[in-house]
């Protein structure tokens, strides 16, 4: 049995300067609001845990801890190996600032650290999609040029499909032809048919057929008649008389 291992993610981190105003019991009642959330309080901080995702042996695998200080908020969180670490970030400060939301009447924040921490973050996405930018343009320009060389295929597969359908109907014009005057050839009639009228007449004409009369009548040309007839003869149908 062939066992699947889970690589183990990377941490990261980073700090927000802050100035607690209340107490850390308050600061932990207010995050206990979210459910999903587990909180442990220290006598110098607030640990907070969130926990998304575990290994197969139950060990946290995608997870985020939060430490909130009396003058900075501590930031650590794993970096799955498939995952952006930028993206991650991003997902890690939504967070933070969803709690901070909570807090804020606990700690006195500067806007500015603030701003600093998401423009940062911003800028590194910027690199981020700007590369993923890039990869896709060249996919893009790939993917054009298949598109360009099937489109002057397929031109060529059209003209050829076209002069295709251009010979058949010159062929299918040439059997009709072929067809037409094969049948005036032999007057329309089948072999069979023209056979049984042969015997019909030489029965009627007692055993005589004028060749000249009964091609008019029957509008085929002299010669096939003397070919029928020398068929009926070498087949026992009708005997030559002298």
């Amino acid at each position: 049995m062939v066992e699947e291992r889970m690589l183990s993610p990377k941490v990261d981190g980073f700090r927000m300067k802050v100035k607690l105003e209340g107490k850390f019991s308050d600061v932990a009642r207010a995050l206990n609001s979210i459910s999903f959330l587990k909180i442990a309080k220290e006598k110098e901080g607030v640990n907070v845990a969130y926990v998304e995702s575990r290994s197969i042996d139950k060990t946290p695998y995608l997870f985020s801890m939060m430490k909130f200080k009396k003058n900075q908020i501590e930031v650590v969180y794993t970096v799955p190996n498939n995952v952006s670490p930028t993206k991650r970030k991003l997902d890690v400060m939504r967070y933070l600032l969803n709690m901070i939301t909570l807090v804020e009447p606990y700690y006195e924040i500067d806007n500015k650290v603030v701003y600093q921490l998401v423009e940062e973050t911003m800028r590194q996405l910027e690199d981020y999609t700007t590369g993923d930018y890039k990869t896709l343009y060249k996919q893009y320009d790939q993917l054009k040029r298949e598109v360009e060389n099937l489109r002057r295929s397929t031109h060529i597969y059209k003209g050829q499909v076209k002069s295709l359908s251009k010979e058949n109907y010159e062929l299918k014009n040439e059997s009709d032809e072929l067809k037409v005057r094969f049948e005036k050839l032999h007057g329309g009639i089948s072999d069979s048919v023209l056979s049984s009228r042969v015997q019909e007449w030489v029965i009627d004409h007692n055993g005589n057929i004028n060749i000249v009369d009964f091609a008019r009548h029957n509008r085929v040309p002299e010669a096939r008649v003397e070919d029928v007839l020398n068929d009926l003869v070498r087949q026992g149908y009708l005997e030559q008389v002298q």
